[in-house]
């Protein structure tokens, strides 16, 4: 087995100024250079007698005194200052008050990894892969649940039976869906689903086929995933498709096409297609009131970059 280990997918001050010449030692060099070798020897140097200083009258004092404390206050202040505007830009965005950035909603998945491929086994789409087969064990190929969520244990990371993904779709649509299944030489079904805290439950249905073509067959005919014509899921009346979404993703090699469901209950109900090589996702979000957009747009994001 070869692993891989791809990864997917979120104050310096400025040096003190540089001190000038010392001012003593500049004025001694200046005054010895100017003194003759005559004028160092044996001048004399006349005795000055300082004249004595006034005593401060009392009210020169109580200004002095003045002074003097608004100085120091001042002094503290200003230390104050720089250590609360120093404290600040040290400290994060989101543990300043007031600046802290409103989360955008996204999830917080856990590190992303392609899995382990047999020995001698090439991705979907390297040269020579005419099939674009995903030889890695499909079930490693499902998104994982983000932090905080309760997974679904009738769709914990393993293989489901046919009728457990039928089940998504009215029940109009599924025998139809199930002969087409039938004829499209399908392998084996995977599945992965969970709820967060905030409602939103997700489920994550992968079906390998035998090839890109019979995928792709099963993804144009009976899905009509290019459309709204399509088998809709169980609950859902109305749909309307998001085409932005696929511009947005851009994995190659891949189709993506994206759905949301026209709001006429009390839940909404957004979903996507994936195909990519022998593999064709469905991915959908249900939620009381609206299906949030952005973890949707994550979701289908991260999964489509795993099976690309």
């Amino acid at each position: 087995m070869t692993e891989q280990t791809d990864t997917i997918a979120d104050t310096v001050l400025p040096d003190p100024a540089p001190e000038g010449p010392d001012v003593t030692e500049a004025t001694d060099a200046s005054e010895t250079a100017e003194a003759g070798p005559e004028d160092t020897e044996d001048t004399e140097v006349p005795e000055v007698t300082e004249a004595p200083v006034p005593a401060a009258s009392g009210a020169t004092r109580r200004v002095l005194w003045a002074v003097a404390r608004w100085t120091a206050a001042v002094v503290v202040c200003g230390g104050l200052g720089a250590g609360t505007a120093l404290g600040i830009t040290s400290m994060e965005r989101t543990d300043v008050p007031g600046l802290a950035t409103e989360h955008d909603g996204r999830w917080e998945y856990p590190t992303l990894r392609l899995p382990a491929l047999p020995q001698g086994s090439p991705r979907p789409f390297s040269e020579g892969n005419d099939g674009e087969v995903h030889h890695a064990d499909l079930r490693a190929l499902l998104l994982p649940a983000p932090a905080g969520a309760t997974v679904d244990p009738k769709r914990n990371g393993g293989w489901v039976a046919l009728d457990q993904y039928l089940s998504l779709y009215r029940q109009d649509d599924r025998a139809a869906l199930k002969e087409a299944l039938a004829d499209s030489a399908l392998r084996h079904v995977a599945a992965r689903g969970w709820t967060t805290p905030d409602g939103t439950t997700t489920r994550i249905h992968l079906l390998r086929f035998n090839s890109v073509a019979f995928a792709e067959a099963f993804k144009d005919d009976a899905l009509k995933a290019g459309s709204v014509d399509g088998p809709l899921l169980e609950g859902v009346e109305g749909v309307q498709m998001e085409s932005a979404l696929a511009s947005a993703v851009g994995v190659p090699y891949t189709a993506l096409y994206s759905f949301v469901e026209l709001p006429t209950g009390s839940e909404q109900t957004r979903w996507a297609y994936i195909q990519a090589g022998d593999t064709v996702a469905l991915v959908t979000q249900s939620r009381k009131g609206d299906a949030l957009l952005v973890p949707f747009e994550q979701t289908v994001t991260l999964q489509n970059q795993l099976l690309g």
